[in-house]
């Protein structure tokens, strides 16, 4: 009883921590793409900015001279277009077993949801963050999003729906957490 209020201060100071430490874009950093870890290799120059994975190093390429916020906002950008090179075939297989349509698809990265859906607008937004995550924790976050274009809220028949529809959706919400 009497070490309560530590464990409670402990537990306060790992939900305030940062989940991975904060990246430099210095190379032998870690990253992850699609729920893979590579390891960052910035030392290479170009005349223009280019990334890629191979084998298990991510390759980010900038010209000389360019600063580690640069690189990042490369790195940025790639992760953004890979996500966006993802979806249409999440939605094109999706929305006709769902039975709904989304008239809009948005990326971009939100600090607090790994997705949302407007189902006035019929618009669902990504988090583009998602690029570095699992391809099912990606499929989830789709699947979940359509679902609230049929239900609005987290009710019973919206659980009941993702229940029918993809039965392992708990597990992969919990690799998303």
């Amino acid at each position: 009883v009497q070490r309560l209020p530590w464990i409670k201060r402990q537990r306060e100071l790992l939900q305030k921590a940062d989940r991975q430490s904060k990246r430099e874009m210095q190379s032998g950093e870690t990253h992850y793409v699609w729920g893979q870890r590579y390891l960052l290799d910035a030392s290479r120059t170009s005349g223009r900015n280019h990334v890629e994975t191979k084998g298990q190093t991510l390759w980010v390429v900038t010209p000389a001279g360019t600063d580690s916020e640069a690189k990042f906002a490369a790195l940025d950008r790639w992760y953004r277009r890979e996500l966006k090179a993802a979806l249409p075939a999440l939605f094109e297989k999706w929305q006709p077993v769902l039975g709904v349509r989304a008239d809009k698809i948005v990326v971009r990265r939100m600090k607090t949801k790994w997705g949302t859906c407007i189902p006035g607008t019929r618009t669902v937004w990504i988090n583009q963050e998602l690029a570095k995550k699992n391809p099912r924790c990606l499929e989830y976050i789709v699947v979940h999003e359509l679902m609230h274009l049929l239900e609005r809220t987290h009710n019973p028949r919206f659980i009941e729906l993702m229940d029918r529809h993809l039965p392992d959706w708990r597990a992969r919400r919990d690799e998303l957490n």
